[in-house]
């Protein structure tokens, strides 16, 4: 899995309330979330969604509350990868499951600048700044997360598996 796009970078300890607000999750509509998703936190998120497809962030990214609602929304709003230093733990598998590769990568947020542009794969375990030259190699994410995410997420690849399984 391989993705080149300029990418908008955040910080550390960006949690759910922050990336889908709970005042919207009354809806499970991916629409309605991707509508209002980081929007207390950027404003011009959805003017950057259009061009960047990749978000960078710092440590402990999506910590706070287990909801799914914020990969479904992100994802949903045209991030296609999310590269961070840490991620909560109960966040990066409901990511997975819903299909929206996260990889960890120690020093990250030195890497780039918001706005450069990166090559990311997932196979290789490398993440390149097209902008500045520079390159880093991933986190390893277990091949069984990969066919997931191959997959488009947890419930396509039960799918796909199903008739394997029972026999």
């Amino acid at each position: 899995m391989w993705i080149r796009s300029r990418i908008i970078k955040y910080g550390d300890n960006i949690d759910t309330d922050i990336i889908i607000p709970a005042r919207y999750l009354t809806s499970s509509d991916e629409e309605f979330l991707a509508s209002h998703v980081m929007e207390d936190y950027d404003p011009k998120f959805k003017e950057k969604v259009q061009e960047r497809k990749i978000l960078l962030a710092g440590k402990n990214f999506g910590l706070g509350s287990s909801r799914e609602h914020a990969p479904i929304a992100l994802k949903k709003a045209g991030i296609q990868a999310i590269v961070a230093e840490s991620f909560a733990r109960i966040f990066y598998r409901n990511c997975i499951n819903q299909g929206l590769p996260v990889v960890e990568v120690e020093g990250v947020t030195e890497f780039a600048m918001d706005g450069d542009e990166v090559e990311l794969d997932l196979e290789r375990r490398s993440i390149k700044n097209l902008t500045n030259g520079k390159e880093l190699q991933t986190q390893e994410i277990p091949s069984f997360l990969l066919e997931i995410l191959s997959s488009g997420g947890l419930v396509n690849y039960i799918k796909r598996n199903r008739e394997n399984w029972c026999r």
